[in-house]
């Protein structure tokens, strides 16, 4: 039994070119790592990049944003979109003391069913190599005072609705 630190990944992906791209990679029987959880959606220029920082902060180790090559987006130009929203987000995460290579921007078609698990072994091997995020993890737990008595430190406390 190894050890080695398994990252979750969370991946976006386009209906008309990358989700069909990943179900060709499994229809070929192409292996890639089952770290990814795929979520499909119509367009790559649809994702928020809430959606992203909210994965990241709900566990994700890494996001990978997948979608048609530029100039082949079914909505003229959308994928441009979200190339602009993925460059914005690698600055709010540096900014924010995250690593930027944490998410990734792939495109491809849905003949692509090769690259598209090349990328996924490679983005996975990426995130390994970086390590688990941890984002939010260790800094909102209340903390117990040194005297033994249970009391929050930090953190607030909640009231609870009736």
């Amino acid at each position: 039994m190894t050890d080695q630190f398994e990252p979750t990944i969370i991946g976006f992906t386009c209906n008309w070119c990358s989700y069909r791209a990943s179900d060709l990679a499994g229809t070929a029987r192409m292996k890639y790592a089952p770290n990814v959880r795929l979520i499909r959606l119509m367009c790559s220029g649809r994702l928020d990049p809430t959606f992203v920082l909210r994965a990241l902060s709900e566990g994700a180790d890494g996001v990978m944003i997948t979608g048609c090559h530029p100039g082949e987006c079914h909505y003229i130009e959308q994928n441009y979109k979200a190339l602009r929203r993925f460059l914005l987000l690698r600055r709010v995460l540096t900014g924010l003391g995250i690593e930027p290579g944490r998410v990734k921007l792939v495109w491809a078609s849905a003949a692509e069913g090769a690259r598209f698990a090349s990328e996924t072994t490679t983005f996975v091997e990426e995130i390994r190599k970086l390590g688990p995020l941890n984002w939010g993890k260790d800094d909102d737990g209340p903390q117990t005072a040194d005297d033994g008595k249970s009391s929050i430190v930090h953190g607030q406390e909640m009231e609870v609705p009736a």
